[in-house]
């Protein structure tokens, strides 16, 4: 076969590869004793422990499932991947979904020797709910319990960093509506998953679920000794956010750069055609698994 056509072939096949969806190397993974805290592990072959990247579903933790397959490009990276269910709201009210996002990282540590990776340098990743939940790991306190009974629980909960594509950050309705709009908390996210019955229940019995609703919000809890966190939006809207898609608005971002640069910790905001974070997300995920 001439030269030529033999690197026109082998390059069609590389470019199948990197496109190529890969099975979990252990699947269906139980964290926990519901059974919908399981999870998917992809396992990258190594003579040294890899760095971990967990992903977390989105759907306003009321909807969503974790990935089934992996893409082969993002294994070519150099650190293993994981991918969790969760307990969704219509089955567990928060704080369900992100106790369960923590348990799962728990989980994982005490499987880093086995499936070969550095349980130091496990970072998340998620969009939308799954960016909160990824956030809200990043600055919550270790929950590690040494003298538990529960083996797992006694593993630590905290991350090397986070990364979050269009997240929310805060799920205090007052905060939200002054700062980006009244359709940032329509969604039954703001609402539903606290146990109101609707945006305005939630408003006006705000002593009922105030203390749930700012635990479980990510801002809540940054403190100096937090990780970095990468935090990405697509669609910068206009403020205040009256109609669409105010959900995902880039405000809650501004929100939480807002804080970190008080605190004085990393907190690299992206949104499209506005704020530039200065690196890539592969360029943020080398940099945090590269620290020791």
């Amino acid at each position: 076969m001439p030269f030529i056509k033999l690197a026109i072939l082998l390059s069609v096949i590389s470019i199948s590869l990197l496109g190529q969806k890969i099975e979990p190397t252990y699947k269906q993974v139980s964290y926990g004793p519901h059974k919908d805290m399981t999870l998917n592990f992809w396992k990258v072959e190594s003579k040294k422990p890899t760095p971990l990247l967990v992903h977390i579903h989105g759907g306003g933790w009321l909807g969503g499932k974790k990935n089934e397959t992996a893409n082969a490009n993002e294994l070519k990276k150099g650190y293993s991947f994981a991918s969790i269910d969760y307990r969704l709201a219509g089955t567990e009210l928060l704080p369900a979904a992100v106790h369960d996002a923590a348990r799962a990282i728990q989980f994982l540590r005490t499987k880093a020797k086995e499936w070969n990776f550095n349980p130091a340098r496990i970072a998340v990743i998620g969009g939308s709910a799954g960016a909160a939940s990824s956030l809200w790991l990043a600055y919550h306190d270790d929950m590690a319990d040494p003298k538990s009974d529960d083996p797992v629980l006694r593993q630590s909960s905290r991350v090397c960093g986070a990364v979050a594509m269009g997240g929310q950050t805060t799920l205090d309705p007052f905060l939200l509506e002054k700062k980006i709009g009244p359709a940032c908390i329509q969604h039954g996210m703001i609402w539903k998953t606290v146990g109101a019955k609707s945006i305005k229940d939630l408003m006006e019995n705000w002593g009922q679920y105030k203390e749930l609703s700012l635990q479980c919000s990510p801002m809540t809890h940054v403190s100096k000794d937090d990780p970095p966190v990468f935090l990405n939006y697509g669609k910068p809207a206009p403020i205040p956010v009256i109609k669409g898609d105010g959900i995902h608005h880039a405000g809650f971002g501004r929100l939480l750069k807002e804080k970190c640069k008080k605190m004085g910790i990393d907190c690299h905001l992206q949104v499209k055609g506005h704020e530039v974070s200065g690196v890539t997300k592969d360029e943020f995920l080398k940099k945090v698994f590269s620290k020791q």
